[in-house]
């Protein structure tokens, strides 16, 4: 690293802090000083910080709470617990929860410092890792949409109608079934695709930090605003604001992000100065909105301002025709990103996938053939390279087509004819006979399918 890397030590003990300055000043570090945890926050949003030290024991917020919160705002930022003996259980819980490592009070001088270069080498590594990743994913496709489900493409017909449009979309969905790249196709399918897409996990931030990091803050606002800061609002302007996990806007927050809706305009935390953006605003939830709202959970103006257009995610449960595809696309970039030569999958491994239920939905069969390709031993995934969970599931019976009640009609007669096409490797007549309707009648479907996704691309990546 060309620069000096940035330290902030958090630490109420104010020796202790001097201490450590002298220190670490004298081996080439910048060092910033935090007196307590929430100053520590304050300073880490200003931006620049490289690693965080943190006394385990503090007035306000613990370290413990400053570890989630760094976590939350940047996560390849690691935290080094300074900790005194009778803490030293709590601190190994807390490596679980992402912190780097501990040093116990007092500490010695060299293995103090060995933890920080290895902390901040393991940063550079993991920065050098993920341009590397962007590169390769950029390569391979990775970032749209994969399916072709009649589920799939209702949804892809819908993103289509609503995207060029200027309306809020709310956009619903089990968790793990890609909220957030249905929020990016929206944007580049836009006329805003040449303007910023901004993402905020509203679940992830604090109430404190939220307020903030959306709206921003001038100099002066809180110690620690040492200058200056754009908040996502400002960030996204002639863009797209996708507001992730929007029912964990808190009470006080929520007026706030309608205002912005209503007039587009806001000021910054400390400022007097009214701002004002040209701002889509597209959210995403888990949760029944409505129903929050008749528990007064969330406020009712706000709900009919985001919910102008509802896009709502299907579960993989729902669309299993398209598990096959998503399965072989994610082996691909998984054997690329490994340095695997896999060919594919074998046919009971990819039945024992169509089978599973897949409660974690894409998330959780994108985990699970990462996992495989680094275990296969042979050129194909097999049923052995699959978790015990899916390896065990019944295969779907061959033929067998099943349909949730309320499924309209047309889609049912469409998926029963793809179903059919696929048992008969595509042969058209035979399908026509099987099914008791004249061949042309399969090849007049087949073309009003093509008309109906005609833009929607084939290899886009998961949802």
């Amino acid at each position: 690293m060309s620069d000096a890397p940035t330290l902030l030590i958090a630490d109420d003990d104010p020796g202790l802090r001097e201490s450590l300055e002298r220190t670490l000043t004298r081996e080439g570090y910048h060092v910033v000083l935090a007196s307590d945890g929430r100053s520590a926050l304050e300073r880490l949003q200003a931006g620049g910080v490289d690693l965080v030290l943190t006394d385990l024991k503090m007035p306000g917020l613990t370290g413990i709470e400053v570890l989630h919160a760094v976590k939350a705002i940047v996560p390849d930022v690691d935290v080094i617990l300074l900790t005194a003996f009778g803490t030293v259980e709590e601190a190994v819980r807390a490596m679980k929860d992402g912190a780097y490592d501990f040093v116990t009070k007092p500490f010695q001088r060299a293995q103090l410092l060995r933890l920080i270069r290895q902390a901040l080498e393991r940063r550079e590594l993991i920065q050098q890792n993920r341009a590397l990743q962007r590169r390769l994913e950029d390569l391979l496709q990775q970032g749209a949409i994969i399916g072709g489900s009649p589920a799939f493409r209702r949804m892809m017909t819908l993103i289509e109608q609503v995207a060029d449009s200027s309306a809020t979309v709310l956009i619903q969905g089990e968790s793990g079934t890609g909220k957030e790249l249905v929020a990016q196709t929206i944007h580049q399918r836009s006329a805003r695709r040449n303007g910023p897409f901004v993402a905020v996990n509203c679940a992830a931030l604090p109430e404190t930090l939220l307020e903030s990091e959306l709206f921003g803050y001038e100099k002066g606002a809180f110690t620690g605003a040492a200058g200056r800061k754009e908040g996502r609002f400002e960030l996204a302007d002639g863009g797209t604001l996708f507001l992730d996990e929007v029912s964990d806007l808190s009470t006080i927050t929520q007026p706030k992000i309608l205002r912005v809706l209503q007039e587009g305009e806001f000021e910054r935390l400390g400022g007097t100065r009214t701002l004002r953006v040209d701002v889509r605003v597209v959210t995403a939830t888990n949760q029944d909105l409505a129903q929050m709202v008749r528990e007064k959970r969330f406020r009712e103006d706000l709900y009919y301002r985001l919910n102008v257009i509802t896009i709502t995610v299907p579960p993989l449960r729902e669309r299993r025709e398209d598990i096959r595809v998503l399965a072989q696309h994610f082996l691909r970039v998984y054997a690329a990103k490994n340095n695997r030569k896999l060919e594919g999958l074998t046919d009971e491994a990819i039945q024992r996938l169509e089978g599973y239920a897949w409660p974690g939905n894409v998330r959780e069969l994108e985990n699970v053939i990462e996992r495989g390709v680094v275990l296969a031993q042979g050129s194909l995934m097999d049923v052995t390279d699959l978790p015990e969970e899916v390896a065990g599931a019944t295969p779907l019976p061959e033929g067998v087509l099943s349909v949730r009640i309320g499924t309209p009609l047309a889609e049912v007669e469409q998926r029963l004819l793809e179903e059919t096409l696929r048992v008969t490797k595509g042969n058209k007549t035979l399908t026509a006979k099987l099914l008791g309707i004249d061949p042309r009648t399969v090849s007049r479907k087949l073309e009003r399918q093509e008309e109906t996704v005609e833009g929607v691309p084939d290899q886009p990546a998961s949802a």
